[in-house]
């Protein structure tokens, strides 16, 4: 079985920062390709934020570029969110998503359960 748990959401100003951090475990894991995070605001659908390669080559949603930055430790199988001048309007629950190729099974998607990202002064 895969565990995908993030952490470091909360309550933050605007112009503040927050560090998720999503970490994948499991004992069956052969290899983790792309990586990423994700965000669903109250009444929005779920829209993609940021992506990394195994490589580290990364996209960001434009509503983010310069602000927030992906990166991930490829040994600890995890991944990084640095939110740096956060507006109330990056206020939602932030998932990560994995695609993991797991021994004997094949590449899937796995989902960690979501972490509460509010912005408010």
């Amino acid at each position: 079985q895969v565990q995908v748990v993030e952490s470091g959401g909360g309550l933050v100003q605007p112009g503040g920062s927050l560090r998720l951090s999503c970490a994948a475990s499991s004992r069956r894991i052969f290899s983790i390709s792309a990586m990423g995070w994700y965000r669903q605001a109250p009444g929005k659908q779920r829209e993609l934020v940021a992506g990394i390669t195994s490589g580290g080559s990364t996209n960001y949603a434009d509503s983010v570029k310069g602000r927030f930055t992906i990166s991930r430790d490829n040994a600890k199988n995890t991944v990084y969110l640095q939110m740096n001048s956060l507006k109330p309007e990056d206020t939602a629950v932030y998932y990560c998503n994995a695609v993991i190729t797991i021994f004997a099974m094949g590449a899937g998607d796995y989902w960690g359960q979501g972490t509460q990202v509010t912005v408010s002064s």
